[in-house]
C-alpha cells in the first residue's frame, strides 16, 4: 500500500534525524582535545544581531591542545571574547590584539566519567526519539487498519518499524562507543 510505505518512509527519515542529532550533540562534548567544532555552539554579537562564531572569525587548531580565533574584524575581539566566557565550556580566552587563544585543559579522571555520562544521556535521549517516531508510526498503521487496510499488511509494516528501530538504536550505540573511547583516550 502506498499510505504504508509513505508512513515508513517517514518512520526512516526522521529516525535518521534523530541519529544525526545526536552525532550533532556529541561533537559538542569536549573530549580533552582541540576541535575547532567545539565552539560551534557560540553566538556572538555581530552588528546587534546573535551570529554564530565561525561566521565572523576563522578558527584553527595550531596544536592539539590549542585553538586559535581570528576574527575577520578586529572589533569583534571582546564580543568574541565574552561570548566563550559566558558559554559553558569553562574556557579563559587569551588575547593579543589580533587573535584569541584558547588553552584546552587536559581532561581529569573525574571530568573524563562526567563527560561518558553526558554523552549516555545525549545518546539516550536520542533512542528515546527513535522510540517516539515507532509509537507515532504504529499508531498511523493502526488507524490505517481501522479504514480498512489488511491486518497483515500492518503487521508487516509494524516488523519493518521494528527493524528501523533497532538499526537506528543500534547506530546511536556505535556512536556512545566511539565517542566513550575518545573521552577516555588520554
Amino acid at each position: 500500500m502506498e499510505e504504508i510505505e509513505l508512513f515508513l518512509d517517514e518512520a526512516k527519515e526522521l529516525m535518521q534525524k534523530a541519529v544525526d542529532h545526536t552525532a550533532a550533540e556529541l561533537v559538542k562534548i569536549r573530549a580533552g582535545k582541540a576541535m575547532p567544532n567545539l565552539l560551534d555552539g557560540i553566538m556572538v554579537q555581530y552588528y546587534g544581531a546573535p551570529t554564530p562564531l565561525n561566521q565572523v572569525s576563522s578558527v584553527t587548531t595550531p596544536d592539539a591542545r590549542t585553538l586559535a580565533i581570528k576574527p575577520f574584524e578586529r572589533n569583534l575581539i571582546s564580543e568574541i571574547e565574552k561570548a566563550i566566557i559566558n558559554s559553558d565550556l569553562g574556557l579563559a580566552p587569551q588575547n593579543n590584539g589580533e587573535i584569541i587563544i584558547l588553552t584546552i585543559p587536559a581532561l581529569t579522571e573525574e571530568r573524563r566519567v562526567q563527560l561518558v555520562k553526558q554523552a549516555k544521556s545525549e545518546c539516550e535521549t536520542g533512542k528515546i526519539s527513535i522510540r517516539s517516531v515507532r509509537k507515532e508510526t504504529n499508531e498511523s498503521l493502526r488507524k490505517l487498519q481501522k479504514e480498512g487496510v489488511s491486518e497483515d499488511a500492518i503487521k508487516r509494516a509494524e516488523e519493518q518499524v521494528q527493524k528501523f528501530t533497532d538499526n537506528y538504536s543500534a547506530k546511536i550505540d556505535e556512536l556512545l562507543v566511539k565517542k566513550e573511547a575518545d573521552i577516555m583516550k588520554v
